[in-house]
């Protein structure tokens, strides 16, 4: 066993490292060394207290100004507020009933002060933190970490300090030993790298700033590097494969389907559907990502691909992620297709056509079993579904090709097992309509080939995006109901969006009185089909009041209380429906039918809509705590409207106040309808997550120190060394400290990620 890959019991103990698995997902040697510096304070340099981030637990250098010790009006015990300084801003410290911490927190001394960062009264705060005063005589051995001239400031946890996670890697590092490296010595002599060893040191003890720009010159380089090794030996892998070549067949559905069309293709997709063709055509199964603007066509795209796999005798399948929009599909392509979506044989049908098949889980057992005999049959050369598609009794009579729209929604295993339905590997077309900057594809798609489509369709008309800040300026919040309806008496139609349901037990009196006032400030309970970004605390609406604790930021708005809130005030006598995932399918297939009938002026639902929904009528949106949801969420919401000849509006409506990070993030979304240059915001203000599955194995990341959006000229440069070498080298036997490298973050549940795609 390689020393980095023993537990940290041997090291650290049981309790310490029970608290490091616990409090940060560390379990092993190298998990610990490769758990980097957050950033480093300088010794003498206080930290900059205007960069904090609520909510976050930091570990900031700081000195003390001010203590203040006072006793609680109405109960016993006190409160010790230390007040420290970076020079210009300020900081409390809030203890509680721990007033002789006075003695050694005196004005003058500087100190490392770890805790979770609040906001009380508009000031920062930490309550109860930790702190460890610099230059002070420590029983503990913590002193010495003070020595030099760049304190290292960790990633840390409550029970986990700074300088306790420091402790703990200084016994690593002076126990290291020799450790294998994945880099060949050739590589690392030509491009004037330090050894991993000595790359671990730097990082952790530099004796300069130099030290620390080689360090993570060099750790990037390995996590691009052994990350691209894994994508070429899967790319080499995928070109193994047979599979059944579709070459187009001309006078079949597809020649009929472009003689119908009532427009011309754009450049950009008559290249990329000249792109997957060729791939359909060769005796290798296609692994291609078709990603684009929204509204750039990408199903007519896919569609057109999946014509030719039908005229060359095979059947297709698309995988949506929902109901909606498997039925929104489901009648865009039947309508498309005209009478090509009945077969030969069918009252109507065309000569050249195919019968077009939808399966979802909530159909009836008849309609069910119907569809299920025209896939095994193969009179249907299309079919459209959700999960239900992947279910065991379904069977396909010659899978050739499989779509999957929004693949960031479905786990590895459930797209595997539908291509697992194919007699021999089918063909794979991964659609997505989140943008994804060309590093990104490099990495989280490196083994697939990439389509983009940047150019919107003539007739798309422009979009306006507005920031309304309703706490700030509430008569902007009657602006846009007044913009609304102005909309509607236009004869267009709007979208109402929410991040949550609401909930169903509330008294109905209850529930109207609250949403009324929900409608311009609001408060409800929490919902379960909130997205998760709805429940992340806003860094700058969290405050601690005496007690320590926090006044929490108000729950989302919801769906239900709006509705009720506009029908009963802003927009009383408009036809108003609700659409959300509670729902039940025929009930949301009925709306959707009525709103694109025009029968509804407005549709109040959750982020259902965000992809795939097609209402060209539909020519404003009015998103309800915008700050609740990603860029790019926001970006594709906002693609629901001005799909038609009509100019869209969407309004972001926010209580955040101005100058905050989550203003700044509505203000990027109003700024720009360019959703590649909104994504490289997004990542670089989330980062990326892991690229090996580890958000769907819950392991803890791969990529510590590599930003894919900031590093791409070092991922294209480890890209191609790695493909170099695995095409010399492909099994890695020349290479035993690579191949154990890439064990260790490549295990037996990553493999099977990348394994199936």
């Amino acid at each position: 066993m390689s020393r980095l890959d023993e537990p940290l019991k041997k090291l650290v103990g049981d309790r310490t490292a029970t608290v490091l698995a616990k409090s940060l997902k560390l379990d092993t040697v190298g998990d610990l060394l490769r758990h980097y510096p957050r950033r480093y304070a300088e010794r003498g340099r206080l930290t900059d207290l205007s960069r904090l981030e609520p909510e976050e637990h930091v570990t900031v250098m700081a000195e003390i100004a001010k203590v203040t010790k006072r006793q609680f009006r109405n109960r016993r015990g006190n409160l010790l507020e230390v007040e420290v300084t970076d020079g210009r801003g300020k900081l409390t410290l809030v203890f509680f009933n721990q007033a002789w911490r006075e003695e050694e927190l005196r004005p003058g001394r500087r100190g490392l002060f770890a805790g979770k960062v609040g906001r009380f009264n508009n000031v920062i705060q930490l309550s109860q933190p930790d702190y460890q005063l610099v230059g002070e005589d420590d029983e503990d051995g913590v002193a010495n970490l003070f020595a030099g001239a760049l304190i290292p400031v960790y990633p840390a946890a409550a029970s986990m300090p700074s300088w306790k996670v420091a402790q703990c890697v200084g016994m690593a590092l002076d126990t290291l030993g020799e450790i294998g490296d994945p880099l060949p010595a050739e590589m690392r002599t030509r491009r004037g790298m330090p050894g991993l060893a000595e790359a671990l040191v730097r990082v952790h003890r530099p004796t300069s700033w130099e030290d620390v720009a080689a360090a993570k010159d060099r750790l990037k380089w390995d996590e691009a590097f052994v990350l691209q090794i894994a994508l070429a030996r899967r790319r080499r892998d995928a070109r193994a494969q047979s599979a059944v070549a579709r070459p187009r067949r001309p006078d079949g559905i597809l020649d009929a389907f472009d003689a119908r069309l009532p427009f011309e293709l754009t450049d950009g997709q008559k290249e990329v559907c000249a792109e997957i063709e060729a791939d359909l055509a060769t005796e290798h199964p296609m692994h291609r990502l078709l990603q684009g603007e929204v509204g750039a066509g990408k199903t007519l795209v896919a569609l057109r691909g999946m014509l030719a796999v039908v005229d060359a005798g095979g059947q297709t399948a698309l995988l949506a992620p929902t109901e909606v929009l498997a039925q929104q599909h489901y009648r865009s392509i039947v309508e498309m297709l005209g009478p090509l979506a009945e077969g030969a044989g069918m009252l109507g049908g065309s000569e050249v056509g195919t019968k077009v098949t939808l399966l979802t889980g909530s159909m009836g057992v008849p309609a069910r079993r119907a569809a299920l005999l025209d896939l095994v049959t193969g009179e249907a050369g299309i079919a459209i579904g959700t999960h239900a598609l992947i279910e065991d009794k379904v069977e396909f009579h010659d899978l050739g090709l499989v779509v999957v729209d929004e693949q960031h929604r479905f786990g590895v295993e459930q797209r595997d097992a539908l291509r697992g339905k194919g007699k021999r590997p089918p063909h794979l077309l991964v659609m997505t309509a989140t943008p994804i900057p060309r590093t990104v594809a490099m990495t989280v798609f490196g083994d697939l080939e990439t389509s983009i489509l940047a150019q919107l369709p003539s007739g798309r008309s422009p979009i306006a995006t507005h920031v309304v800040p309703a706490k700030e300026k509430p008569h902007f919040l009657d602006r846009a109901w007044e913009r609304v309806r102005e909309e509607v008496g236009k004869g267009h139609q709007a979208y109402v969006v929410c991040p949550r349901i609401g909930d169903e037990e509330d008294d109905p009196k209850a529930k109207r009185k609250a949403g009324t006032k929900a409608a311009r400030k609001g408060a409800r309970k929490r919902d379960e089909d909130l997205p998760a970004e709805a429940y992340l605390d806003d860094p700058d609406d969290i405050g601690a009041d005496a007690e320590g604790g926090a006044e929490e930021r108000r729950p989302p708005l919801a769906v239900l209380d709006i509705a009720a809130a506009l029908g009963e005030g802003p927009l009383a006598g408009l036809r108003i429906a609700v659409l959300h995932g509670r729902m039940a399918p025929e009930d949301k297939d009925d709306v959707m039918r009525r709103f694109t009938a025009g029968e509804v002026d407005v549709l109040v639902a959750t982020t259902v809509i965000e992809v795939g929904v097609n209402v060209p009528n539909a020519t404003a949106m009015v998103i309800m705590d915008a700050d609740r949801f990603g860029v790019s969420q926001l970006h594709q919401l906002r693609g629901r409207v001005g799909r038609g000849s009509a100019p869209g509006l969407t309004l972001l409506v926010s209580e955040m106040p101005g100058g905050t990070s989550a203003r700044e993030r509505l203000d990027a979304v109003a700024a720009t309808l360019d959703g590649f240059e909104l994504s490289r915001i997004d990542l670089e203000q989330r980062r990326e997550g892991d690229v090996l599955g580890d958000a769907q194995s819950g392991s803890r990341s791969s990529l510590r120190m590599l930003e894919v959006v900031r590093d791409e000229d070092l991922i294209v440069a480890a890209r191609e060394e790695a493909s170099s070498i695995v095409t010399t080298d492909p099994d890695l036997t020349e290479h035993p400290d690579l191949r154990s490298a890439l064990a260790s973050i490549l295990d037996d549940e990553r493999a099977e990620y990348l394994d199936k795609g």
